[in-house]
């Protein structure tokens, strides 16, 4: 069996050289071992061309303080995980994530493995939104000073239920100051949404409105979007203002707040106390007048608990804290909900679909919505695309077969009767005859409150006034004379 070992060995470079990451071997001076093919397709190079080969006669642009593996060998400590960025032999800017390991022989470092996923489009494609936000930032500045930078406002919301009118009453009092603001919620609930609508209700409204996803990023490429970079700080990086920076005077949106390394957490935290951005690798301060808003899609206790979050970053940031119920704890809105996203479906289908099957209804009502409100739009999105042409109202064979064949029993009774008119049991008639009439004395009850007014009335209901003068169209209901 002498000749496995040397079978393995074939087969094992074989498979090193199909990953799709590169794999860079050195001895301790230094000198090129094994160098698979994905690495040479980074840098530029042929295989033959390396091995044998030092690392600063390959990287010229690379010192033993910028180099992951000559840190390692000198160090005898991993790095699990860095990012890296130099130029290839064409003289082509490349950044990596590397994951570098000493090799050891009795305790004595004998070499370094190195691990590196090319990430130098996703770096590019960041500089690019951070360009083109600098740009649409400045254009809406020049077009309307006194318009919001955000996209959604209150009146985009959608709901009447208890749990969202209380969240949407607490969002209204938040738009009024500059105070952190934690909103805390299922995955689909709105965050985004509140935030900006907070946002654009502020002071702040014709300042920017920058939204950064935590999770999407890697730890040590966040830390510069965030904060931004200085001339030199390392190869390749250039003067580049951070989300801060680009939020000044405005509104800094941070969602999925849990997933951001507890180092940046304390970087985080000290901007917020002192009122200052320094750019990675920058000798200045610069003040950062930005209110922050964050979100997570999980219970803040929990991650507290769990060691993910910093106990003071989080009584910092938590101001206010905005929970942000999941659907099925509104299941009164969801009628609304389906009506308005059918009304945002039409003009995109080139359709006129005029409502919904009692039938097609009641599953919707039934359904438990573990994707939340995003979850009930991409449902009604999908029945569009089933629909004939001809077809006038959603039906329940058009529904996504999840939903059909979810077996829950539907109870009539979460569909709450209006305020001003009982509904006798005993008579309960159509669902959507039922759901109609609620609505048509819901929108007769908020006019006659707000003495007819159209504009306080959508306000009330949570709705636009187009979609209200289109529903009193719809109802038959006229102006008081």
């Amino acid at each position: 069996m002498a000749g496995d070992s040397g079978f393995a060995s074939e087969y094992f470079e074989k498979i090193l050289n199909i990953v799709d990451v590169g794999v860079h071997l050195i001895d301790r001076q230094g000198m090129t071992v094994f160098y698979n093919d994905k690495m040479a397709e980074m840098d530029g190079f042929r295989r033959e061309q390396v091995i044998g080969q030092n690392i600063f006669q390959l990287y010229p642009s690379l010192t033993h303080e910028t180099s992951t593996l000559a840190t390692v060998l000198q160090t005898g400590k991993e790095l699990p995980e860095h990012i890296q960025t130099y130029y290839n032999s064409s003289g082509k800017r490349i950044t990596t994530i590397n994951r570098t390991y000493p090799l050891l022989d009795h305790g004595e470092v004998v070499g370094a493995l190195e691990v590196a996923k090319d990430i130098t489009n996703i770096v590019q494609l960041h500089d690019q939104i951070l360009d083109l936000r600098h740009q649409l930032h400045e254009a809406q500045q020049k077009q309307n000073k006194n318009k919001g930078t955000a996209r959604y406002e209150f009146s985009d919301l959608i709901g009447r239920s208890k749990p969202f009118a209380d969240a949407l009453s607490l969002a209204k009092k938040t738009s009024r100051t500059s105070s952190p603001v934690m909103i805390s919620g299922p995955t689909g609930t709105g965050k985004e949404l509140f935030a900006q609508s907070i946002h654009n209700a502020g002071v702040r409204r014709s300042r920017p409105f920058i939204a950064q996803n935590c999770a999407a990023v890697p730890a040590d490429l966040l830390e510069g979007l965030m904060f931004g970079t200085a001339r030199g700080a390392f190869t390749g990086a250039i003067d580049r203002p951070g989300l801060f920076e680009q939020a000044n005077g405005g509104t800094l949106f941070l969602d999925e707040l849990n997933s951001l390394d507890l180092y940046l957490q304390a970087k985080l935290l000290r901007v917020l106390q002192d009122g200052m951005v320094r750019r990675i690798g920058g000798t200045t301060e610069q003040q950062a007048d930005v209110r922050v808003i964050t979100a997570m899609n999980t219970d803040p206790k929990d991650a507290l608990e769990k060691g993910i979050l910093r106990h003071d970053l989080y009584f910092r940031l938590s101001v206010v804290n905005l929970y942000l119920p999941p659907l099925q704890q509104r299941s009164e809105d969801i009628p609304l909900l389906a009506e308005h996203f059918i009304e945002k479906f039409n003009p995109l289908f080139g359709v006129t679909i005029n409502g919904i099957s009692p039938a097609a209804l009641e599953r919707l009502l039934a359904y438990s919505w573990p994707g939340n409100v995003r979850e009930l739009s991409h449902a009604i999105e999908s029945a569009f695309n089933m629909l004939e042409l001809g077809e006038e109202r959603i039906e329940e064979h058009h529904l996504p077969a999840h939903i059909r064949e979810f077996h829950v029993a539907y109870s009539p009774a979460r569909v709450p009767a209006p305020r001003s008119q009982a509904v006798d049991p005993h008579s309960v008639g159509r669902l959507t005859d039922r759901v109609q009439e609620f609505e048509r004395l819901s929108i007769l009850e908020a006019l006659h409150k707000n003495d007819y007014n159209i504009t306080l009335t959508a306000q009330t209901l949570g709705i636009k006034r187009q979609s209200l003068q289109y529903k009193m169209k719809r109802y038959g209901i006229v102006r008081k004379p």
